[in-house]
C-alpha cells in the first residue's frame, strides 16, 4: 500500500489510502497496529503467536507478498488498485465469517473478539476507496482492461492464498506416513 500511495496522482484520493495505510497500523498506536491485533487474536484461541517468529514462511505466503508487491509497485496503476481493492472487499467478508464462527464455536466472546471484527467493520470502506481512484478509468476501454486484470489478479492471488495454506496445514497436521519398509518396491 505504501509503494501504491506514491503512484496515485490525484492528491485526494491518495489521502484515503493512506488513511488506509494509518489504520492498518493502528493509528499509530502500536496496541492496535493490526499484526498486534492479530496476534492478541491468536491467543483468545489459545495459540502461542511467540512462536510465529521461528515459523517457517510458507511458500503460499510469499508468493503472495510478492505477486501483490510487484502489482502495486511495477504493474499499471489500474491493475494493482483493482487487485488491492479486491482483496480489500473479499477480506471484509472473509473476517466476518471468521469471527461469527469463533463466537458461534465459543473459541472466544463477541466481547473479546479483535482483529477480524475490525476488518468486517473497515475494509469494504477501504475497498470503495481503492476503487475510487480507477472508477473514471473505467469508460476507457483500454484502461478497463488493466482494471479487468487486477480484479481477477487479487481475487486469484488471494483464493490461492487461502487454498494452498489449507493444504499446507492440512500436511502439516496430517503428514504422510512414512512407506512401509517391509513391501516390496513396485
Amino acid at each position: 500500500m505504501a509503494a501504491l500511495v506514491g503512484r496515485i496522482a490525484d492528491p485526494r484520493h491518495r489521502i484515503d489510502i493512506l488513511h488506509n495505510l494509518v489504520e492498518e497500523h493502528g493509528e499509530f498506536e502500536e496496541k492496535a497496529f493490526h499484526h498486534t491485533t492479530f496476534k492478541q487474536f491468536l491467543r483468545t484461541i489459545g495459540s502461542q503467536p511467540e512462536k510465529l517468529n521461528d515459523a517457517d514462511l510458507w511458500p503460499a505466503l510469499r508468493a503472495f507478498n510478492s505477486v501483490l508487491t510487484a502489482s502495486c509497485v511495477m504493474d499499471e496503476l489500474e491493475v494493482a488498485v483493482a487487485c488491492m481493492g479486491i482483496i480489500e472487499y473479499a477480506f471484509a467478508g472473509i473476517s466476518a465469517v471468521i469471527g461469527n464462527v469463533v463466537v458461534q464455536r465459543e473459541w472466544v466472546s463477541s466481547e473479546d473478539l479483535v482483529h477480524y471484527k475490525l476488518h468486517a467493520e473497515i475494509d469494504e470502506r477501504h475497498a470503495e476507496e481503492f476503487f475510487a481512484v480507477i472508477e473514471s478509468s473505467w469508460a476507457d476501454e483500454n484502461r478497463r482492461y488493466f482494471i479487468e486484470q487486477g480484479l481477477q489478479l487479487g481475487a486469484y492471488i488471494f483464493d490461492r492464498l487461502y487454498r494452498d495454506m489449507y493444504t499446507a496445514g492440512r500436511r502439516s497436521l496430517n503428514p504422510a506416513p512414512p512407506p512401509n519398509l517391509q513391501d516390496p518396491p513396485s
